[in-house]
């Protein structure tokens, strides 16, 4: 075997490693090489920046059922505080394999059509006209993952749905979604058709945007592509019902904050205390880029269906619940009927329309998107000011922290428990003069002053910095 010498062993190990080194050296060297970039590339429209979302469920809005019955409750949404409207789907539902008499609206039969049972194109044109009339912005439910069995895609072109082991479409995996077959985005056609469908309703109905269903079910790289395609039309706003980073370095303005829903969840149910809200808290602030909107809800469309309705799910702590889904850091939603107490789980598949009344919850989330567009602190991304821990004594079962930018400052204080606390908080964060967002008292809180809290009781404080 030819050798080379050991003096020539290390002169060419020197050549190596210096042709490897000198380049990132010469880069090191250059003062912009270790700035970092920001990793959301997108730019947020500007009416998103502390926008308010409202989810209509058309089929179960009014008694019609229709676009024009619904479009008459815009002047109230947007009393409400709302500043997003996102309709679900809205297109033809699929026969074969239908599920219930009406169907699920996510059984697309065809992507470029409007489902009679809501009206016609021109009357969802004119819902959105007029919500752009009131200052208001609309989205549509996208649902690029799969489609019904009829529709016509699906025998005109076959090869842009997935096929099973045995060469047959198949639904989801693991889901019971027997009324829908998975689209292949393997196929650069498909791919094709479904952005120029999504370019369709922001050019001709004139749509701002999509809330896009089972968003990690589609490939990243094409929502990255279409929402470039989407933005040379004008500046749109584009919410993933999924969790991830990577979704909002150039696709997504928001995701879903799953975990902070489930984490909230089993705390009122007793099945977990503080630290796991602390620790969602933590994962969203290290992971989470600040630019990042992160969907905070009580309730939507798949929860109350399927879960319990909002006074099922969180009992005693539905109103600290729905507090803290409004000020801490994230994009509020509220889903139709709960503003008027709805205390029914709305059927899917069906008829069953909301019973409208006045109600405690609508007035609290009226008074708190009011907050939330006043108080600077409370801004959605980075023009608010980030969640700090203020830490008390007993973080097991008491959850305190303030909020605070150049302008504002709240400190927020919540017994998440089922009886009685009195606590003490640390650091030098929270004493100062504020006014009790409840009661609009002037409240001095003192370094080391004790606070005692009812079961589920909070107090959010107003303050400046």
């Amino acid at each position: 075997m030819f050798q080379i010498p050991f003096s020539k062993h290390i002169h060419v190990g020197f050549m190596l490693l210096m042709a490897a080194l000198l380049p990132v050296s010469a880069q090191a060297d250059d003062p912009a090489y270790y700035q970092p970039t920001p990793y959301v590339q997108l730019k947020h429209p500007e009416w998103a920046e502390n926008a308010i979302i409202y989810q209509i469920n058309t089929r179960q809005f009014t008694e019609e059922g229709t676009f024009r019955a619904a479009e008459t409750q815009l002047p109230r949404l947007r009393e409400l505080g709302i500043d997003i409207v996102w309709l679900m789907p809205v297109h033809p539902i699929g026969e074969k394999n239908r599920k219930g008499g009406l169907g699920s609206p996510y059984s697309i039969k065809d992507y470029f059509g409007v489902n009679p049972e809501f009206g016609t194109f021109d009357d969802l044109k004119h819902f959105v006209d007029t919500a752009h009339d009131l200052g208001m912005y609309v989205i549509l439910d996208w649902v690029a993952n799969h489609t019904s069995w009829d529709n016509p895609m699906h025998e005109e072109h076959p090869d842009w749905y997935y096929k099973d082991y045995k060469g047959d479409n198949t639904p989801t995996p693991w889901y019971d979604w027997d009324d829908v077959i998975d689209l292949n985005f393997d196929n650069p056609e498909l791919r094709r058709y479904m952005a120029s469908a999504m370019k369709f309703w922001v050019e001709k109905a004139g749509v701002d945007g999509y809330r896009c269903d089972a968003a990690g079910m589609v490939p990243l790289d094409f929502w990255d592509g279409v929402r470039a395609e989407l933005d040379s039309i004008k500046p749109v706003f584009m919410l993933a019902e999924w969790e991830g980073r990577d979704f909002h370095a150039k696709a997504f303005d928001a995701t879903y904050a799953w975990q902070w829903y489930e984490r909230m969840h089993k705390i009122a149910q007793g099945h977990g205390n503080v630290w796991l809200l602390r620790t969602y808290y933590a994962w969203n602030t290290g992971y989470y880029p600040s630019d990042a909107y992160r969907l905070l809800y009580v309730a939507n469309h798949d929860s109350n269906a399927w879960e319990g309705t909002m006074f099922e799910s969180f009992g005693d702590a539905l109103e600290p619940t729905i507090v803290l889904s409004v000020i801490s850091e994230g994009m509020p939603m509220i889903y139709n009927g709960q503003e008027a107490g709805n205390n029914k789980r709305l059927k899917f598949f069906d008829k069953d329309p909301i019973q409208w009344q006045e109600h405690w919850v609508g007035d609290l989330y009226r008074k708190l998107f009011d907050l939330k567009k006043q108080n600077s602190a409370l801004h959605t991304g980075i023009s608010g000011g980030k969640m700090l821990l203020v830490p008390n004594t007993n973080e097991s079962q008491v959850f305190s922290f303030i909020r605070a930018n150049a302008q504002d400052k709240i400190f927020a204080v919540f017994n998440l428990a089922d009886h009685p606390h009195t606590v003490t908080f640390k650091e030098k964060l929270y004493p100062g003069t504020y006014t009790d967002f409840t009661t609009g008292e002037k409240v001095k809180i003192k370094a080391g002053q004790e606070m005692k809290l009812e079961p589920w009781e909070y107090r959010v404080y107003l303050g400046k910095p």
